[in-house]
């Protein structure tokens, strides 16, 4: 292909990305029906796409050639329509693989700003295949540089301070692949290793994205998700359970030094989590949305607790098999530990906009949990400084009460509950009370504002 430069030189930037693509279609199509193995795409080409697609320079003598905010649009629609129109998986994955591999060069954040708003466009119009390509393109990353070659892991690791916005969007990524529901989908020891200590770094990185994207209280509740706060408490809320469920799926985390690391840095990066929601409210402030909009969204909350639920049942079944009742009772005390906490923390900075009831009723049918208790039952406070009603998180959106601080269990007076209410559920987990309300608690903090 390196002979149809010359052609392309004359045109405007749009019209040589277009005709590029066209042509990168057909030359990729007749690779793989020439059943070459394995294809690849050669070098030429992938200069060709770095100089008309991504519009790094040939050489320092070059004019940068730049497309206007319309142009990068129309660009990223006929992208979307390329994808659409190949029906070849083979085709679409290696076109994907020469536009977006990282190469090692000056061209590779133009390849991921360029990636971050094509994904961000085939999930707003729903165009399946870049999507599929995308998940491919990530699995494979997360195996190159954390499975299959543990020795090169340093420099996926040392990214975070050269491409902080990318390390964020890649966490955002992976929590929400890697979502614990199979063997297959727990996150590698090299790849938790990794991000945890990226956030223990630097607990800023898991705002990167946010911070750099324009925000407003009428941002759509649909769009991609601007931080990986929801991913990462999904994370720590189902490990305990996800990584001990079945010790036969789990035989390569048997170890006892393995399980004490994963332990650890699950622990560690559950408290970099509740650091980062605290940092929220000054940010939130700066920005005009406090009260306003939820970087934690109340369907993915129903969604980890529906899973939590789902971990409880599926844990009780084995607790005849592979771990005793008392094992398997201290894992899901953590797993609600957690979820209370990051609950409370988030509610008290402003991360999450939601009533009581609506948490009461989102709980009821997990096992009793001390912590988890005094968050469901505990005090309250309106944004008496916010005018505009919170967005529609929730049926109480317009009058929904939020916490102002997070409760420590030790800080809770002694109390003797008076009643309480039925479980709207019928208790799924025999050997553990269900989750009640208990009207009767009495709390002896109140805020003062």
């Amino acid at each position: 292909m390196g002979d149809i430069r010359q052609s392309l030189l004359p045109r405007d930037v749009l019209s040589a990305a277009k005709e590029l693509l066209y042509h990168l279609d057909i030359y990729i199509s007749n690779l793989v029906q020439s059943g070459r193995q394995p294809p690849q795409v050669d070098t030429k080409t992938l200069e060709l796409v770095e100089e008309f697609i991504l519009h790094a320079p040939k050489d320092r003598s070059a004019l940068t050639r730049r497309m206007s905010a319309l142009q990068e649009l129309q660009l990223l629609e006929i992208m979307c329509s390329c994808f659409q129109e190949q029906s070849r998986d083979t085709v679409r994955q290696l076109m994907f693989s020469a536009l977006f591999s990282l190469q090692g060069n000056q061209a590779d954040d133009s390849r991921m700003g360029l990636l971050s708003k094509l994904v961000s466009m085939a999930v707003a119009v729903g165009r399946v295949p870049i999507l599929e390509c995308a998940a491919t393109w990530l699995q494979v990353l997360v195996d190159d540089y954390c499975s299959m070659m543990p020795g090169s892991v340093p420099t996926l690791q040392n990214i975070h301070s050269a491409s902080p916005r990318f390390c964020c969007q890649f966490i955002t990524a992976v929590t929400t692949l890697y979502d614990f529901t199979s063997e297959e989908l727990i996150p590698p020891l090299e790849l938790l290793q990794m991000i945890a200590s990226w956030i223990q770094d630097d607990p800023h990185l898991v705002l990167v994205t946010f911070l750099n994207t324009p925000l407003s209280g009428s941002q759509p509740l649909s769009s991609l998700d601007v931080t990986p706060l929801g991913g990462l408490v999904r994370w720590c809320v189902k490990a305990p359970l996800s990584y001990w469920r079945d010790k036969k799926q789990a035989s390569v985390h048997s170890s006892s030094e393995n399980e004490q690391e994963v332990t650890g840095l699950f622990s560690a990066l559950h408290l970099s989590v509740l650091q980062v929601f605290v940092l929220l409210p000054n940010i939130l402030n700066e920005k005009g949305i406090f009260g306003r909009l939820a970087l934690l969204q109340m369907d993915s909350l129903a969604s980890l607790v529906s899973d939590l639920s789902r971990q409880s049942d599926q844990a009780d079944k084995h607790t005849h098999t592979h771990t005793s009742a008392a094992d398997i009772h201290a894992l899901t005390q953590l797993a609600l530990d957690r979820l209370a906490q990051a609950l409370q923390v988030a509610m008290a900075n402003g991360a999450l906009l939601c009533s009581r009831e609506d948490l009461r009723a989102i709980c009821s049918r997990l096992p009793h949990n001390n912590l988890l208790q005094l968050v469901l039952s505990g005090p309250v406070m309106y944004y008496n400084n916010i005018h505009t009603p919170p967005l529609a998180f929730s049926p109480h959106a317009s009058h929904s009460p939020i916490a102002s601080h997070p409760i420590h269990p030790a800080h809770a007076a002694p109390h003797t509950p008076l009643a309480t209410l039925p479980s709207p559920h019928p208790n799924s987990h025999p050997q553990y009370p269900a989750q009640p309300f208990m009207t009767g608690m009495s709390f002896p903090f109140r805020p003062s504002h």
